[in-house]
């Protein structure tokens, strides 16, 4: 897990570190300043106000000369030759002399010029004495509570990143639901994650036996519904042999025979669906034409008693590589969808070389109902009795489940258009 929990959190501990050492660094560095600028400059500002209040009780006082402190005086109207030469151009103020390794204060009275000079090593020194060492002492106080935070969240998530080890290493269909048994968990997982561990373990348990009778459901329902069909399809072909049977006797038994074909059909889908997605169902070589046609054909039967015209257009073979009883089951759902919704008009469908159209003139759909006519259950109008609301939310999943495409195109009152494109 290469962004796991340990990850993040040492990723969150290092960057507040960082974030600390930069902000404890910017204050150091103000810190300097404080001491290099403000402090000296005040203290020499005190120390020529102390002089020159001296200096008025007695003329012959001389400027401070300390170990810290330096001064120079040049009264009013005496040359300035005794004053060092790098100082005698300063105006009155404060000054940094870097060369010189120098703080200069130079306080101009009537009396005179008095210039007090500080030692900039010394600033620095007691800069870092009081700025850059308690700087650093804070640095290892936050780092040192830094790794030992760390070290206390790791020691807490690494049960849950165990947890988590365990369940990405998960087969979705067949979960190891015994490496969270209470018996095989470590010692250190307690409370909440022990816990999530024997719900996790509880959920996998679960999901093998729906698994396992799902491909128990698919494996039977396709041999138990498919024997019925068989049987209904033999008897039906044997009766249809009998020459004494009536037109009306030969019509009925041809529509049991196609009704047991598009059963067939559907089972076959529904199992497809039901089936995981990596399980291929058959597949081969076949007409889209003759398929589409065979559905057409059925239409038109059923729409013999209604104004309704139902047509198929096409020019030539058209060869798909898949299962041809879900293509069956898509144009079924999609040609009697249109028949269902045309009261009168046509119903034209259109195989070409990459896709079928089916186009009708019935009562069109809105914007709205076009939105929500993939959805399970929705009818564009719920009064009409054809239809349960299924037929295009099983064209949208099988369609998906092969990689096809199906779009609708539709405007009220003028009929809607579907196409299925193979992809």
């Amino acid at each position: 897990m290469p962004h796991g929990l340990p990850r993040k959190i040492r990723i969150a501990f290092i960057l507040q570190a960082m974030l600390a050492s930069l902000g404890i660094l910017l204050g150091a560095w103000l810190v300097s300043l404080v001491i290099k600028h403000s402090l000296v400059s005040a203290a020499l500002r005190e120390e020529a106000a102390y002089f020159w209040t001296l200096h008025e009780a007695s003329p012959t006082q001389p400027p401070p000369n300390t170990q810290n402190i330096r001064g120079y005086l040049v009264e009013t109207g005496r040359s300035s030759l005794s004053l060092p030469a790098n100082l005698r151009e300063l105006p009155a103020g404060f000054h940094e002399l870097r060369r010189d390794d120098q703080l200069v204060w130079v306080d101009v009275r009537p009396e005179g010029r008095l210039y007090l000079v500080f030692l900039r090593s010394r600033a620095e020194l007691l800069a870092f004495w009081f700025g850059i060492v308690p700087v650093l002492l804070t640095l290892l106080a936050v780092y040192g509570a830094s790794w030992v935070t760390y070290r206390a969240s790791k020691r807490l998530v690494s049960p849950v990143n165990w947890l988590a080890r365990r369940v990405s290493r998960w087969d979705p269909a067949k979960p190891q639901a015994s490496d969270l048994d209470p018996q095989k968990l470590p010692a250190d997982m307690q409370g909440e994650t022990r816990q999530l561990a024997a719900a996790l373990h509880s959920l996998a348990n679960r999901v093998t036996e729906n698994v396992a009778r799902e491909r128990n459901f698919t494996r039977d329902a396709s041999h138990e519904l498919r024997t019925p069909l068989t049987v209904i399809r033999v008897a039906s072909d044997m009766a249809l042999a009998d020459e004494t049977a009536s037109p009306r006797q030969q019509r009925s038994l041809q529509r049991i025979q196609r009704a047991g074909r598009e059963m067939e059909a559907v089972i076959d889908a529904f199992l497809i669906l039901a089936r995981e997605a990596d399980v291929e169902p058959q597949m081969e070589m076949f007409d889209v034409v003759e398929v589409v046609r065979h559905e057409v054909d059925t239409a038109t039967e059923l729409m013999a008693d209604r104004p309704v015209h139902v047509e198929l257009h096409a020019s030539g073979v058209v060869e798909l590589h898949g299962p041809p009883r879900v293509l069956q089951v898509v144009i079924s759902n999609l040609v009697r969808n249109a028949c269902n919704y045309t009261d009168e008009g046509r119903v034209d469908v259109f195989v070409e070389h990459d896709r079928v159209r089916v186009h009708d003139t019935g009562i069109g759909m809105s914007p709205d109902a076009l939105e929500k006519a993939f959805e399970p259950f929705y009818r564009a109008e719920p009064d009409r009795p054809q239809g349960t609301g299924l037929g295009l939310s099983i064209v949208r999943r099988l369609c998906d489940r092969f990689g096809w495409k199906v779009t609708l195109t539709s405007q009220p009152g003028k009929g809607t258009e579907a196409t299925v494109i193979f992809r």
